[in-house]
């Protein structure tokens, strides 16, 4: 008898990443490669977060501990599990039987290497166990060739066919597998128990559920959605198929959600890139892992940010470069050939061209003249360099850290500063400059006297 479910219960969420992934050619783990500069097993994740999961289970097998670190990236309380042989689909999600044994609600198996499936359709899976007590998503293709199929029977699904064991009226069906499958867990874990694996592949296939569940009484239903969001990477050519997909929908989205992109196909995101309203980022604009871009900032082109926050009214570029975890207060000014790194600039701030602020504090109102370098690395170790609010630094000045400059003070043109300045103080640190008439001849004819010796 169908179980009655009036409202979702707990979820639990097992993600597939063991497969090695041979057509790569790498001896980086399949769910490992990026798309939107994060791992595909960080997109799986970040969709399986739409159910809220009570628990989140990733199986892991070829290169488990790098597995287990870029899950612990993502989310610290995601347990990982191993499967040491690889023996199919049903066989990977008995490897979370264990830690699942008293899990009471329902489960959802996603692959690692399917990163497109969308929150919406994980919900409509959800919904669907109102109405039966095994849900399958699937999906009509366009080709179904090696997809399993699906066998339907007056609403019900009655089984899924792989494609190698399938008759030929088998394979005429265009409603196909997506992998996706969800109910309640402990059902789930018991049906796979009696899974077995005489079929052409000698494999544990997760799909035999659905004709298990059908033979004890159990009711299973298709779920559908489109066929893009099914999409399985295996090789590097698909990898890259992908993240064109990935780009074109963040700078939809970007759009849609009020930041104006004056050539989008030229700009990239990354999967936790987050822009504020009445943004315009120009061309040829790369905005790495870690990306916050406040309300009214402008990102001229040719800028690459990764682990930077932007406070609104922030202009970067062109030629700009922050990373290691720079955050740039209202109204910051960063121009042409400019990087970053761990800095933090107060409001109002400006570093107009040719500078590098490294390991740095720069206080509200500060000026950074062209050329100017905070010297943060003795060859060892990094040393901090803090201005505060104020302070003007002249061009081509060196701050060699650790070092102070004071509220109001004035660094001169060429200073190469290597003590503190106290606030309000003007700071010259460069050689008095001495002239000698005539000696720029005898120079030059000094040099021309040694090329004419090497030349005899």
């Amino acid at each position: 008898m169908t179980l009655t479910i009036t409202q979702p219960r707990p979820a639990a969420v097992v993600i597939l990443a063991a497969g090695k992934g041979t057509r790569m050619r790498s001896s980086l783990p399949k769910v490992l490669h990026p798309i939107g500069n994060a791992p595909m097993l960080h997109h799986a994740m970040k969709t399986a977060a739409a159910l809220a999961p009570a628990k989140t289970v990733v199986v892991a097998g070829h290169g488990a501990d790098l597995v287990t670190k870029a899950t612990a990236a993502f989310d610290r309380t995601a347990e990982v599990v191993l499967q040491n042989a690889q023996l199919g689909t049903g066989h990977a999600v008995l490897a979370a039987a264990e830690v699942l044994s008293d899990f009471e609600g329902d489960l959802f198996v996603l692959f690692g290497d399917t990163p497109f499936i969308q929150p919406d359709t994980l919900k409509a899976m959800q919904a669907a166990r109102t109405d039966a007590d095994v849900v399958a998503l699937g999906f009509q293709a366009a080709d179904p060739g090696r997809y399993g199929r699906f066998i339907e029977e007056t609403g019900r699904l009655t089984a899924i066919v792989e494609a190698k064991d399938a008759s030929p009226e088998q394979l005429a069906i265009r409603v196909c597998n997506s992998g996706l499958m969800g109910g309640d867990c402990q059902t789930m874990l018991r049906l796979l128990g009696e899974v077995r694996n005489d079929n052409a592949q000698g494999e544990y296939y997760l799909t035999d559920l659905i004709g298990l569940a059908n033979s004890q009484g159990l009711a299973c239903i298709a779920v559908m959605c489109d066929e893009s969001e099914t999409l399985g990477i295996n090789d590097r050519v698909q990898l890259a198929e992908a993240e064109a997909i990935f780009q074109n929908r963040a700078r939809r989205e970007a759009m849609l959600s009020g930041t104006t992109l004056i050539a989008p196909e030229t700009v990239f995101f990354s999967l936790d890139t987050r822009t504020g309203q009445d943004v315009v980022i120009h061309p040829n604009v790369v905005l790495g892992p870690g990306v916050q871009i406040g309300d009214r900032c402008e990102i001229k082109a040719f800028t690459h940010l990764e682990d930077t926050r932007l406070a609104e009214d922030v202009k970067t570029g062109p030629f700009a470069r922050a990373r290691g975890g720079t955050e740039l207060a209202p109204g910051v000014r960063i121009g042409n050939f400019v990087e970053m790194k761990k800095a933090r600039l107060g409001a109002g701030t400006k570093a107009g061209h040719l500078a590098y602020l490294g390991d740095a504090t720069l206080g509200a109102g500060v000026n950074i003249g062209a050329g100017t370098i905070t010297c943060n690395y003795d060859g060892v170790q990094k040393h901090q360099t803090t201005i505060e609010d104020g302070a003007f630094v002249g061009v081509n000045s060196a701050l060699v850290a650790p070092v102070t400059i004071g509220q109001g003070a004035y660094v001169g043109t060429g200073g190469v500063v290597t003590k503190d300045v106290p606030a309000e103080a003007l700071a010259l640190a460069r050689a008095p400059q001495v002239n000698k008439p005539g000696y720029a001849k005898r120079l030059r004819e000094m040099f021309a006297s040694r090329a004419r010796d090497k030349k005899q």
